[in-house]
């Protein structure tokens, strides 16, 4: 669709700053800052309704390094958004912008809704083509891809603070946080939710239980063979958002709420003396290998999130698949390690977490060859 390549609005702008990156509140609307090495043109897509065409496309034309920034006046907590990056579309060498795709903002603190692969359309290539990744798909998925949402931090933590167990008197209960309570035997009023999990406080008071460790809760990708056989990612290792509770553990009360849902968890946990650790997975996305779809870092800047690796003899850039999910973050890159520590730092600054458990760390560590 031609809005996705044309700036159109009736906001106010100014040029804003590169950092923090991801949507900041601030005093008389929120700044944008994206990092892309290799993007040609950003455009931040503005919308009213998560399954709406957007209301403003803005061209983003204001660059400090690699970081895409602008500042748009008159927005406030709860705006909805999207990027759309302009590239080339080069899988062999390791390029696979596409302009017509919505990404979600790598630094986003909360999405419209679970994040499933229920429509081709989300592949950056013509899946019925011959030429397979190789191609590329120009069908618009403004409509389809849920939206990144702008939150407010501010949250009435009280006189909260960190239990402080001291590891030789903890006792660690690892569980799902939906798990634990979505069968009726569980007795709570929002089974499933966060909110579900903190009528379940006494009972881990009863245990003796000093921490709990949830696995993953950052938001997740449910990949095409599940969700075409009626199945969902149940355990949640297939992060797309780092930044973003998973928003189908909510109580759906508002968009975004589960933020503030998570936030007075791990307040009412704190106050029974019981620490939250999250089970993180920074290894690899949801996104995949090269047959997967173009959510989010594939079509931000590929061969800056990813490791890639070529084949013998064939110009032709594939992922590294160390973790056996399909790709691994680059940690040797300085913008992939900073978003891994921001999203560390925002967990355990703005949402109060006391530690984690760091899903195959040794990858991690790997280097390129």
């Amino acid at each position: 669709m031609e809005y996705a390549l044309a700036h159109r609005t009736d906001k106010k702008l100014s040029e804003g700053r590169p950092d923090p990156q991801g949507a900041t509140t601030g005093e008389g609307g929120v700044n944008f800052a994206l990092y892309s090495k290799y993007a040609q043109a950003v455009y931040l897509l503005l919308f009213d309704q998560a399954s709406n065409e957007p209301t403003d496309c803005i061209e983003i034309t204001q660059r400090t390094g690699y970081a895409w920034h602008i500042f748009v006046h008159g927005l406030q907590p709860g705006q909805l958004y999207g990027y759309k990056i302009k590239g080339p579309y080069d899988p062999q060498n390791g390029f696979r912008f596409n302009e017509f795709k919505l990404l979600l903002d790598p630094y986003a603190k909360a999405l419209t809704g679970p994040f499933e692969y229920h429509d081709d359309r989300l592949c950056g290539y013509d899946t019925n083509s011959p030429l397979k990744d190789v191609s590329k798909d120009t069908r618009d998925t403004s409509e389809i891809v849920p939206k990144s949402i702008v939150i407010d931090d501010y949250f009435d933590w009280g006189d909260d603070a960190a239990p402080a167990v001291p590891w030789e008197d903890t006792i660690v209960y690892e569980t799902h946080l939906k798990g634990f309570t979505a069968h009726s035997s569980a007795n709570v009023a929002e089974p499933g939710t966060y909110k579900g999990f903190i009528d379940k406080i006494p009972y881990l008071k009863e245990l003796g239980i000093t921490a709990v460790e949830l696995l993953p809760i950052q938001a997740k990708f449910s990949r095409k063979y599940l969700v075409h056989n009626g199945l969902t990612d149940y355990w949640g290792y297939n992060t797309i958002g780092f930044f973003a509770p998973e928003p189908s553990y909510s109580t759906g009360a508002q968009l975004g709420c589960e933020v503030v849902e998570f936030k007075q968890l791990v307040r009412e946990l704190h106050k029974a003396g019981i620490e939250i650790i999250l089970d993180v997975v920074y290894n690899h996305t949801g996104e995949g290998n090269e047959s997967g779809p173009t959510l989010c870092f594939r079509g931000i800047d590929n061969p800056t999130y990813y490791a890639l690796r070529g084949i013998t003899g064939q110009p032709y850039s594939l992922y590294r698949n160390d973790a056996g999910t399909g790709n691994i973050l680059n940690m040797e890159n300085p913008q992939v390690l900073k978003m891994t520590l921001d999203s560390l730092r925002y967990w355990v600054e703005k949402m109060h977490v006391d530690g984690f458990r760091f899903d195959l760390a040794t990858v991690l560590g790997h280097k390129r060859g």
